[in-house]
């Protein structure tokens, strides 16, 4: 039974191309023909992300802003000012002893708290 050789075999067509050149270097410098190159890219499509994802928040910002208390409450410019006095001279006026209590109507299938 014969032994096969532990050399490797290489057809002479292929010796010369550029991927075998590369192949048999690579197997001498590794990390200046491949980690190289990845770090490299690796570090230049963050610079290159960076603006787009800045746009993508600035772009959400635009969207969802601060709101001002006037706003919230959603008055507007033509407001009319509160004056306390005569707040307090309107409620004066009314007659808060005078009032009948009445039960507000259920939604159907709503518990009425009646025992």
């Amino acid at each position: 039974m014969p032994t096969f050789q532990s050399k490797r075999f290489v057809p002479t067509s292929a010796s010369g191309t550029l991927p075998a050149r590369y192949r048999a270097s690579l197997q001498r410098h590794p990390f200046l023909l491949f980690g190289l190159p990845f770090i490299a890219t690796m570090v230049a499509g963050s610079f290159f992300l960076t603006p787009a994802t800045a746009l993508r928040y600035e772009k959400h910002d635009r969207k969802v802003r601060q709101m001002t208390k006037d706003e919230e409450l959603g008055i507007g410019k033509d407001r009319r000012r509160v004056d306390m006095r005569e707040e307090y001279y309107k409620l004066a006026a009314k007659d808060l002893d005078d009032w009948e209590q009445k039960r507000v109507k259920r939604l159907p299938g709503e518990h009425d708290g009646i025992l």
